[in-house]
């Protein structure tokens, strides 16, 4: 790889940071690009695999009689606080050993994991089993980011992992049409008896057939190459990172909690608007999947590559601050959005404004990982990926879905009220996320001069 120095344009408002950094001027060749293919596929899959319940709310509430508030749990909190937990130990192994084999590993688990699900007749078992998923997929966002950091020179790295992001909205697009017609089937076969299982129904079937075919797969993650870590990498005590992360404090503090919130805007609406069209709306489960799945693949992805390109657009002409300035726009321009969803009618233009909210949720989703790879040294990125994801998950992800059924469930104590919760906590959301993530800005600069000056020491 070259190691030509690159000249960077210093906006006005960037005239404190230095001007001179060597960054590679080479692009990424084809088997860098092969690697983000493996990893968004490996990404995709555990979104399938995590959001596939979202739209069997119905039947899983039926079958192990529970309530939105407990569905919400299954769908957030028992998944989150150990994905989150478990990443930042998972993380400080991917900073120190092999991060090819710590995602081979993590892929085999929440694939067993998985279908694991498809055997729970309990709720007890169902949670322990969520739990089960999310240790196991808290290997592979830390070192994936970790890896693209490594492999892609910084004018591509925005893009590359907006790429890798590009699995979240594939994999959750995929959950929604799957799920949708898997209950239409059921609904018309009825249960399926398999060997050595017995008779299961529609959902443990899903279930079932997702963890062999994720064990399958992560086989094929044994072609990833882990390569040579990036300047300045060494062994450093787990006391030097947390030195270094309370170093940017102020920084992490804006950018950790401006993008979880939107995030939580995020999962909330993924998890509930499919009950919101089927309880409200009359829409059948099949319907459902065609329509906020196809939403959510397709303008996920060009929501995510519009980010990830726009924030590299911003950061090539000097703006170092890009990936949070996105962020800003997105949550901004996203604010109105769910509000439109509530009061459209009709299959067109319901899928229109579906889709111009997926667009603007996912815009910032490469840019928060890549934002946050750029302040931080190689030795020290996937640990400072773990935390932020603690953040993220535990907000977004974890408090996400609960919020709006605590919503649901005891402001509007009415099951049909769901889109009302999903409108006052999304916005509200939006809305606090944006002014934190401005309020960023400024202190996103210092933190990137600062490393940007560490790196050029001696």
């Amino acid at each position: 790889m070259s190691t030509e120095s690159v000249t960077v344009v210093v906006p006005v408002e960037d005239a404190d940071m230095p001007v001179n950094q060597a960054e590679p001027a080479a692009r990424a060749g084809g088997y860098a690009w092969f690697v983000v293919v493996l990893l968004t596929l490996a990404n995709m899959l555990s979104f399938l695999d995590r959001q596939i319940l979202n739209l069997m709310v119905g039947p899983i509430r039926q079958d192990l009689g529970i309530g939105d508030t407990e569905m919400s749990l299954l769908m957030g909190f028992s998944f989150a606080i150990f994905y989150t937990v478990c990443g930042i130990p998972l993380a400080w192994c991917a900073d120190r050993y092999s991060r090819k084999w710590l995602i081979v590993g993590g892929a085999a688990a929440w694939s067993i994991a998985t279908a694991a699900c498809g055997l729970a007749g309990r709720y007890g078992h169902m949670v322990v089993a969520r739990i089960g998923v999310g240790v196991g997929e808290a290997s592979l966002s830390p070192a994936s980011y970790s890896l693209i950091t490594d492999y892609f020179p910084k004018q591509q790295r925005v893009t590359a992992m907006s790429v890798f992001a590009m699995g979240n909205y594939i994999g959750a697009g995929l959950a929604f049409l799957i799920g949708g017609y898997v209950i239409h089937w059921a609904q018309s076969y009825g249960p399926v008896v398999l060997p050595v299982f017995g008779e299961v129904r529609s959902w443990q079937l899903v279930f079932l057939t997702l963890g062999l075919f994720g064990v399958i797969f992560s086989f094929a993650l044994m072609l990833i190459r882990d390569p040579e870590r990036g300047p300045g990498h060494s062994r450093q005590p787990v006391s030097a990172t947390w030195t270094k992360l309370r170093s940017h404090g102020g920084t992490l503090l804006y950018h950790h909690f401006g993008f979880s919130l939107i995030a939580l805007a995020g999962y909330g609406s993924s998890a509930w608007l499919p009950s919101y069209f089927i309880r409200t709306q009359g829409w059948t489960e099949a319907q459902t999947g065609l329509i906020y799945g196809s939403a959510v693949a397709i303008f996920g992805i060009i929501g995510i590559f519009a980010g990830g390109r726009l924030a590299d657009w911003l950061v090539a002409r000097g703006y170092s601050d890009g990936t949070l300035r996105v962020g800003v726009l997105a949550a901004l321009l996203a604010v109105p959005v769910m509000p439109l969803v509530m009061v459209v009618d009709g299959f067109l233009p319901t899928f229109i404004a579906l889709a111009v909210a997926v667009f603007f949720f996912s815009m910032p989703t490469g840019c928060a990982a890549a934002a946050l790879q750029e302040i931080m040294p190689s030795n020290m990125r996937a640990q400072a990926t773990a935390v932020y994801l603690f953040v993220f998950n535990m907000i977004g992800l974890g408090l996400g879905p609960t919020a709006v059924a605590v919503v649901t469930d005891f402001v509007f104590a009415d099951d049909m009220a769901v889109g009302h919760s999903l409108v006052w906590v999304c916005s509200s959301a939006l809305l606090l996320g944006s002014v934190l993530l401005y309020l960023g800005l400024a202190p996103y600069r210092r933190s990137y001069s600062q490393c940007r000056a560490e790196l050029a020491m001696p």
